[in-house]
């Protein structure tokens, strides 16, 4: 037992070694704060001073009063601490991560003024020291202020800390604003007033003070990323606005001060005004994309290029501005009723779009409260001037003419008119049975007139196809013709040519004797004179008795014939015809030796067998003269 007692000592230091913190927290007040902790302190009480009590209203004390402290422990060693008197309390840093933003709410504070939701903003390093936060007058409630990605020494006791997303926008895409907070919205408006200077709403405060109004914002935010305090601010995300090419865009604008009028005294069918003003800007936007608050302005897209409405149940164009349009169903003077096709080609001019849109508010209101009622009407009056049958063979006169009356109609109302044009006309069945049983007999005579003059064409075809046959033995024996006389030609000319010939040959002859001749003068210069002349004269005699001879015996045939003549024309008129004629007879029976009386006479008996006795003597005849012919073949 007095060993155990000798040894006390010992187990007091154990003790204090394993509760050291304990006995340093009682009799010295010790707290260490660790490194990543802060300390929360809580007074229980007050030892000195009467007026150490909370104010009314009143959860953090600012002066030592007893209760939740504002003042907070940062990591680190503290004495006086007394456990008896206070309560301190560990927690760790508020941590706000990447992409996230810290949304404060104080419990403690000044009263927010009525008509406000959110705390305006003080000095309090990003809420890190409750005191200041106090002492500037911070208001209770939900902040203005927030605290952005890192870590942060927060008095929970104070300060409650909300995780909230980073507001993203994404490509292509706006965000409306609307404000929970702010001054009213001015009378006779649907959205706030422009404000700048708050960065796209992430200083909200500056947005407050510069007198930004709660509501719908007149401005829009782009694409990315923002610290936005939700409980201020809201973001509807939406699409920009398209204009696509080939249109303009023309804008209504509903916010803005009133503007006057630009287009003057001419145009009298509503507002146009200036960009940014109420109503509906002069400017029109070209194909691109916008960022456009739909909820204070409106777009309306106008085609700037030639735009085609169908009056035609089958067909719609990709625009739909004829979806409601129908075939068009009138009446003739006859009574018949027919369907008709209609195509209006139509140009809004892009510095003509405002006017269209301030006058029609839309392309549709254009479609079904001028073009619908205009051409419907225009085509129903002129089908009533006319039969179905003049309505349809005058087709292209009544297209032009509904294309200048419907040109003319447009240009009052700021539209180009392009064409006009007339499809499909569909008269009764009955009236078309009609047309086409007659159509049929046409072509059904038509076909016979053709097949008459076909069978016509092939009977002179074949006519001259004879005539072509024949043509051939005509063109051989023209041919042979040519040939014999082409064959006599040459005779003749062989003829000449030989006659030439000849006559050279004796010229020649002729001219050699001479030149002989001559020689044989020269030579025998010693003959006589007489008898060269008399050899001369002879061979010039000779020559031209040659050259005569010819011509004296065609002389003496033809002076004998003509003297025949005139002597058998004078026997003629001496004798006369008959005379002269029986003469001559008798005259050649003479020269020829002619037997007038035969050798042998055969006669008949006069009876019946006379003739068959007269038939065999000639028979008999014959034979002899047959007989002697072999005999003499000579002869």
């Amino acid at each position: 037992m007095t060993e155990i007692t000798s040894y006390w000592w010992v187990l007091l230091i154990v003790f204090f070694i394993l509760f050291y913190k304990f006995v340093l927290r009682v009799f010295f007040g010790m707290v260490i704060v660790p490194e990543d902790k802060i300390g929360l302190v809580t007074k229980k009480f007050v030892l000195f001073g009467t007026d150490k009590s909370l104010p009314d209203g009143r959860i953090i004390a600012t002066k030592g009063e007893a209760g939740y402290q504002a003042k907070t422990l940062a990591p680190g060693l503290y004495w006086g601490m007394w456990i008896w008197q206070y309560i301190v309390d560990m927690t760790s840093f508020t941590l706000i991560p990447e992409g996230k933003i810290g949304l404060v709410l104080s419990k403690d504070g000044k009263e927010i003024p009525t008509g406000r939701i959110l705390a305006r903003k003080v000095d309090s390093d990003n809420f890190q020291d409750a005191t200041a936060f106090l002492n500037n007058g911070g208001q209770k409630g939900r902040q203005t202020a927030f605290i952005t990605t890192g870590s942060y020494r927060i008095n929970t006791f104070l300060f409650e800390i909300v995780i909230a997303d980073q507001i993203k926008i994404y490509e292509n895409m706006i965000g409306i604003v609307t404000a929970l907070d702010g001054e009213p919205i001015p009378q006779g408006q649907i959205a706030g007033k422009f404000v700048e200077g708050h960065n796209n709403f992430q200083d909200f405060d500056k947005f407050l003070d510069k007198g930004g109004n709660r509501g719908l914002q007149p401005q829009v935010m782009l694409a990315g990323s923002y610290y936005i305090n939700t409980w201020g601010i809201l973001i509807e995300q939406n699409p920009m606005t398209d204009v696509p090419i080939g249109y303009v865009g023309v804008v209504i604008s509903y916010i803005g001060e009133d503007g006057q009028d630009v287009t003057g005294d001419t145009f009298k069918h509503g507002n146009i005004v200036s960009k940014g003003q109420r109503g509906v800007w002069m400017e029109p936007f070209g194909p691109g994309k916008y960022a456009l608050n739909k909820y204070t302005t409106k777009l309306e897209a106008v085609p700037t290029t030639n735009l085609v409405l169908n009056w035609a149940n089958a067909r719609s164009e990709s625009h739909d501005l004829d979806k409601n349009l129908s075939t068009i169903t009138v009446r003739s003077k006859d009574g018949f009723p027919f369907n008709l096709d209609v195509a209006q080609i139509i140009h809004v001019p892009a510095n003509e779009a405002p006017k269209v849109i301030a006058r029609f508010g839309s392309m549709n209101n254009l479609v079904s409260q001028v073009l619908e009622p205009t051409i419907g009407n225009y085509f129903r009056n002129s089908a009533q001037d006319s039969d179905v049958i003049s309505f349809l063979s005058t087709r292209k006169e009544r297209q032009e003419s509904a294309k200048n009356h419907i040109k003319l109609v447009l240009d009052e109302y700021n539209v180009n008119a392009v064409d006009t044009l007339i499809g499909d006309i569909v008269p009764p069945d009955s009236l078309m049975k009609t047309l086409t049983d007659r159509k049929l007999a046409e072509e059904e005579q038509k076909t016979y007139q053709t097949q008459r003059m076909a069978q016509e064409q092939r009977q002179g075809m074949e006519k001259e196809t004879a005539i072509a046959d024949m043509q051939k033995e005509i063109v051989r024996a023209s041919q042979s013709v040519e040939i014999a006389q082409r064959t006599a030609d040459a005779t003749v000319k062989k003829a000449e040519g030989d006659a030439t010939s000849l006559k050279l040959n004796v010229n020649a002859e002729a001219e050699a004797t001479k030149m002989r001749a001559n020689a044989e003068a020269e030579a025998t210069k010693a003959r006589a004179g007489a008898q060269a002349e008399a050899t001369k004269l002879t061979a010039s005699a000779e020559a031209e008795r040659i050259s005569k001879t010819g011509l004296a015996e065609a002389e003496k045939i033809m002076a004998i014939g003509k003297s025949t003549a005139e002597a058998y024309q004078l026997q003629v008129t001496a004798m006369g015809g008959d005379n002269f004629t029986k003469y001559k007879v008798t005259e050649e029976i003479g020269k020829g030796n002619i037997k007038v009386i035969p050798d042998v006479l055969i006669t008949g008996n006069g009876g019946s067998d006379g003739s068959i006795s007269g038939l065999l003597g000639l028979k008999l005849m014959e034979m002899m003269d047959t007989d002697k012919n072999v005999k003499n073949p000579k002869k």
